[in-house]
């Protein structure tokens, strides 16, 4: 508790006032901001959302161009649907246009770099200036919050490829302020998943943070051994989608209540659950969100839209109305727990994930692989992968309780969604492999257009 105030109250802001960083300064903004009204808050984006405009008209020669074919000015925008007249931005684009989004008042190699997977089947080169990555840094701490954890407060992270301190600095900073145990997802067996108990126990963090599918597999770890007295105060699931059968499983292991967030690489934060864990709220501080149709429309609350944010925080590069590729329910309900912050009502999964049906129609992969999983028993993970509009390939690992009519339910269960002209077939597999970023995917369609 004392290491805990210390890292609080002394380290995190003496680290930023030796980095000359201002990202208390932004925490503490969002944690007022949080609870400001709707039309405050629509406010707040809109003059952001006018600033972000006239400089990336000005400043980033892929948007100047975009705005003199389409005969658009930043100055005609008026209010928050306006930016309608934008066309939207794909991945492709910036793959294509690559240094083009870039501010002609940065240098490339001063800025802030990262590289999403390409898990979609395009991998991007992304550029952050200082202060887009400080605001990004201060949301995350506001989200963190709502889940039980504050500053200060030892975490123990289940991720791949966990960071490994070396400088004088790193390991100062991993000692004072990160204050992190890590769950390697990259080596996720029995022996691996002992020691973090192990160590747990010694260490005694106070909240939990990883992959969802991982803190998963951790959870039912615990619940086989028994292991009753890993009791976090919270638990962040994030990088893919938490579904329900998981977040029963982690909530039954560690007695404490899950919080999803979304986000991604391009943006940062984009949404999160607060303590009441119905919906995610919108981080509109720095994101505008747009739920789009096939047509590019906008679609009514409560119907399943493409997701298209705006980042209102990132000037070296701007990104205006990008296709995060994923898909999502916007809602116009109130959350009870009082804050301004619009919802985000579920996730249907990414656009990569959706399969394709013999009629025309499409499939949520992951809302189609949860129902199974919790229909059909003997199934302890599965994963679909559609080669060909006429054949899809699932992989499936038996559970315990796997009999010789596992296989025919989980053949009879997909007729019901793909009908009898799709060729279905079973690969036995030991488990599901992971991305190198250590996430899984448990829906694949490759069938283009």
């Amino acid at each position: 508790m004392m290491m805990s105030a210390l890292s609080k109250y002394i380290f995190y802001p003496a680290w930023d006032l030796k980095d000359g960083s201002e990202r208390l300064v932004k925490w503490r903004q969002l944690e007022k901001q949080q609870w400001w009204s709707q039309d405050d808050l629509r406010r707040l984006q809109l003059n952001r959302m006018k600033t972000l405009l006239s400089y990336a008209e000005e400043h980033s020669p892929y948007y100047r161009e975009i705005f003199k074919q389409h005969g658009l000015k930043a100055s005609g925008i008026r209010a928050l649907t306006d930016i309608e007249r934008i066309p939207v931005t794909t991945k492709q684009d910036i793959r294509n246009g690559g240094d083009q989004f870039i501010s002609d008042q940065f240098e490339k190699q001063a800025l802030v770099s990262a590289k999403t997977g390409g898990s979609t089947g395009v991998s991007l080169n992304l550029y952050f200036d200082g202060t887009c990555q400080e605001k990004r840094n201060a949301a995350q701490l506001m989200a963190d919050r709502w889940s039980g954890w504050d500053l200060g407060m030892k975490r123990a992270s289940v991720w791949g490829n966990p960071p490994v301190p070396e400088s004088v600095k790193q390991k100062l900073r991993h000692n004072l302020l990160d204050r992190t145990i890590y769950l390697d997802t990259m080596d996720l067996n029995n022996q691996s998943m002992s020691s973090f108990v192990a160590r747990w126990r010694k260490e005694k963090p106070g909240a939990v943070f990883g992959h969802a599918h991982s803190i998963y597999i951790f959870a039912k770890y615990l619940l086989q051994e028994s292991i009753t007295d890993l009791r976090p105060q919270g638990i962040v699931a994030t990088s893919m989608m938490l579904l329900d059968h998981e977040r029963a499983t982690i909530e039954k292991a560690f007695d404490c209540h899950v919080t999803n967030r979304y986000g991604c690489e391009e943006v940062g934060l984009i949404a999160c659950e607060c303590e009441q864990h119905r919906g995610m709220h919108i981080n509109v501080p720095h994101v505008y969100l747009e739920f789009l149709d096939a047509n590019d429309n906008p679609v009514a609350p409560g119907d399943p839209g493409k997701i298209v944010v705006t980042d209102l925080n990132n000037f070296a590069m701007p990104l205006i109305r990008y296709r995060v590729e994923d898909v999502g329910v916007y809602s116009d309900r109130v959350c009870e727990c009082g804050r301004g912050f619009p919802l985000l009502e579920k996730l249907e999964g990414r656009v990569a994930d959706f399969l394709r049906l013999p009629g025309g129609g499409q499939v949520a992969g992951i809302s189609l692989v949860e129902r199974t999983l919790t229909k059909v028993p003997g199934i302890e993970q599965m994963q679909l992968i559609q080669e060909q509009l006429d054949e899809v390939t699932i992989n499936r690992v038996k559970d315990s309780d796997y009999t010789e009519e596992t296989d025919i339910d989980l053949v009879e269960a997909m007729r019901e969604v793909f009908g009898e002209s799709v060729d279905l077939s079973i690969n036995d597999v030991k488990d599901i492999p992971q991305e190198a970023s250590g996430k899984y995917r448990f829906s694949i369609c490759r069938v283009t257009e």
